[in-house]
């Protein structure tokens, strides 16, 4: 495992390199640090506006410490976790956001429960839901915990999605996802443990042109006619009609009426 992860290791001039080159086609460049040299490296040395936490981190309360003091907003990854460490997590976020003074489990407590603090966690986090496993079995996605966690946390929720294809994507989407996290490679034949459930470029650019289409269709929620049926609801809906020949002064009744389209 460690001599795999050495060959996938990408160091300060690789960095560079993409960051510039993701600069040059308008794309934010993003990275995900699992230790505090490579947070530093980040936000310090880079300055990168947007940190990435991965769920693996989410009980590493001094490293989410670090990142939070640097005031960048992050992403936070939950795959794996408990609501109570998610809340936790926030607190330790919210605790190094305001600057205190000493850290301890009663200080982030008092962070995560305070109006300050939950303003800047607003202001600062959003959180990903996540099924820590590659690829994800769709029986275990739950895609239903985006809402649970939108409802609890009152901040952005995306879905970091681990499944195979796009489907279950546009579907989180759909549900109210605000950010997809979705792995993707040139090709899925090459070497590596990532690249056989990885999108291959046709597939990424497909799954972004439909979430577009799906954000298009899920509107404002106000149930009104729209404005292209407007000029069908007088040839859909139907008309009171005679059904017979109805005499002056003949009461109108059942029997002599008729529901029929124009």
């Amino acid at each position: 495992q460690y001599e795999m992860i050495r060959k996938l290791e990408l160091n300060m001039n690789a960095h560079e390199e993409l960051i510039a080159h993701c600069k040059k086609f308008g794309i934010e460049f993003l990275s995900t640090p699992f230790d505090h040299e490579s947070a530093d490296l980040l936000t310090k040395h880079f300055n990168l506006p947007l940190i990435k936490i991965p769920s693996g981190e989410i009980t590493n309360a001094p490293l989410l410490l670090r990142i939070a003091l640097t005031g960048k907003p992050v992403i936070l990854s939950t795959g794996m976790s408990t609501m109570g460490e998610i809340e936790d997590a926030l607190g330790v976020l919210a605790f190094g956001y305001l600057n205190g003074d000493t850290p301890s489990v009663k200080a982030f407590r008092a962070a995560y429960c305070s109006d300050k603090g939950l303003a800047v966690l607003k202001n600062k986090v959003s959180l990903l839901h996540c099924t820590t496993e590659y690829p994800a079995p769709l029986e275990e996605v739950n895609l239903k915990a985006i809402d649970t966690m939108h409802n609890a946390f009152g901040l952005p929720v995306g879905f970091s999605d681990h499944t195979s294809g796009i489907a279950v994507a546009i579907a989180a989407v759909a549900r109210g996802a605000e950010i997809i996290e979705k792995h993707f490679t040139l090709d899925r034949n090459l070497p590596g443990p990532d690249h056989k459930a990885s999108l291959e470029p046709t597939e990424l650019k497909d799954m972004i042109a439909s979430i577009r289409s799906i954000e298009k269709a899920l509107g404002n929620g106000i149930k009104i006619p729209a404005p292209s049926e407007l000029r069908n609801i007088a040839v859909a809906r139907k008309s009171l009609v005679a059904a017979c020949r109805i005499e002056k002064g003949e009461a109108l009744s059942i029997d002599n009426l008729a529901a029929k389209r124009p």
